[in-house]
């Protein structure tokens, strides 16, 4: 027999037809079963969280059965109150399954504590602004003493305490420097 008139021959169009239908049916059922087992067309809406504390926002995604992740905390907000979310992932008003992690930032409780650098005194105001205020210190009041070394850092305070090398202080906080002014004493 040739492989034409194989071909056309009516048993081989018939388990070529009984093969297409067993395809068509297989895939009609495997469909059916993924939109059921997904909950196709199911969705719940992610509520808006930011600025809620940790335990309202478990409250409330409990609610809607959705599941809180937590990510480590950010940089310190002060917008926010402490240990807020201060962000949220997806957003809020998103589509989402049921079950679905909701990843949120927490603000923590102030701002990170910064190591005071090394060899800041005997500097010079030039030097030394710029280096503190690039870790995230802010510089405060500046008084002169009489010194040889004009606009040299002879101390560093906060508050009236004096600051030494390897304290660590809260990012931003105000700290005033003692400079000479270029004269002899």
């Amino acid at each position: 027999m040739s492989i034409i008139k194989f071909i056309s021959s009516k048993t081989f169009l018939n388990q070529l037809l009984l093969a297409v239908l067993a395809i068509a049916i297989l895939s009609f059922l495997f469909l059916r079963w993924l939109s059921i087992t997904t909950n196709h067309g199911n969705f719940e809406t992610v509520p808006n969280l930011k600025g809620k504390s940790i335990n309202v926002a478990q409250v409330e995604l409990e609610d809607h059965n959705l599941v809180m992740q937590i990510q480590d905390s950010a940089n310190y907000n002060p917008s926010y109150p402490k240990f807020s979310v201060i962000d949220q992932d997806p957003i809020a008003g998103a589509k989402v399954k049921e079950g679905r992690k909701i990843y949120i930032t927490l603000n923590p409780s102030g701002y990170r504590k910064i190591r005071v650098p090394d060899g800041l005194i005997d500097k010079t105001f030039r030097q030394v602004k710029p280096t503190l205020e690039a870790i995230g210190f802010k510089i405060g009041k500046i008084t002169y003493v009489d010194n040889i070394g004009k606009d040299m850092v002879l101390k560093l305070s906060h508050k009236g305490n004096t600051i030494q090398s390897g304290d660590k202080l809260p990012k931003t906080t105000v700290i005033d420097l003692v400079l000479g002014n270029g004269n002899r004493p």
